[in-house]
């Protein structure tokens, strides 16, 4: 499990402390009366059975006191307070859209924008910069497991790289969201992790970071389409190009839907 000290001061907006997650988990709770009912404004509201069904329909009282009669095939079973925050959306108890939209909303209201679905990695647009993208983060993801680190784009990118490496094969990632997701963006981030680790090689990250940015070297990327970024290499340096016949290496492919 990483350190969360590696991150410096990212990583508040990646994983919460245990104090925090203690006073979440903590909360009494009642699983057996506790159930999330459809609203018009929030989507999905809090709320506690107050009469067994009839008729296929009950009472509930909303967490603003109010009692409302619904069909009983609209209640959403809630999980317990311990699986509030939760880094994978898949590990709940009861996978239901009220209990998702529930994390998420917990987990942007403290900024942290990363939630695994299973094999996904949700992302929510926070329309501000966070410094979730320093060179400290880039060396605290790499070769890092999935399951070692908070969630970020930084660890797909970096599991799809190092599958690359070790298979030999080719590998692709999926980017889809309505427009003013965050797609572009976060494609930017993907290709700028792979540059980085590229460049970097196999040796000490953070230092060899820290190095390179004393040299007054700089790391950048630029996507066909997007004239705004800067150039993908450091100052100064450039790649061979291979004589022909190219050898077919391994390589990753991105889509931005």
């Amino acid at each position: 499990m990483m350190d969360v000290s590696e991150l410096g001061e990212s990583a508040r907006y990646l994983r919460q402390g245990y104090q925090e997650m203690m006073k979440v988990h903590t909360i009494p709770w009642d699983g057996k009366k506790r159930v999330w009912v459809p609203d018009e404004q929030d989507a999905y509201v809090e709320a506690e059975v107050k009469s067994e069904a009839t008729g296929g329909r009950v009472t509930v009282e909303t967490k603003d006191q109010k009692l409302l009669t619904v069909r009983e095939a609209e209640l959403q079973p809630m999980n317990p307070p311990r699986f509030d925050l939760l880094e994978d959306l898949a590990m709940m108890t009861h996978l239901n859209e009220a209990s998702v939209l529930h994390n998420l909303r917990q987990r942007y209201a403290r900024w942290m924008i990363y939630t695994y679905s299973g094999l996904f990695c949700v992302t929510i647009n926070p329309y501000k910069w966070l410094p979730v993208y320093t060179a400290s983060v880039v060396a605290a993801y790499k070769g890092k497991r999935r399951s070692e680190a908070p969630p970020h784009i930084y660890s797909v990118a970096d599991n799809a790289y190092n599958d690359m490496l070790r298979n030999r094969d080719n590998q692709s990632m999926l980017i889809t969201g309505e427009s003013g997701a965050g797609k572009t963006v976060n494609t930017k981030r993907v290709i700028q992790y792979f540059a980085i680790v590229a460049a970097l090689g196999d040796g000490p990250g953070k230092k060899a970071l820290e190095d390179h940015q004393g040299r007054g070297g700089g790391w950048g990327l630029r996507i066909p389409g997007l004239t705004s970024t800067p150039n993908l290499l450091p100052p100064r340096q450039t790649l061979p190009h291979p004589s022909p016949p190219y050898p077919a290496l391994p390589h990753i492919r991105g889509l931005a839907l």
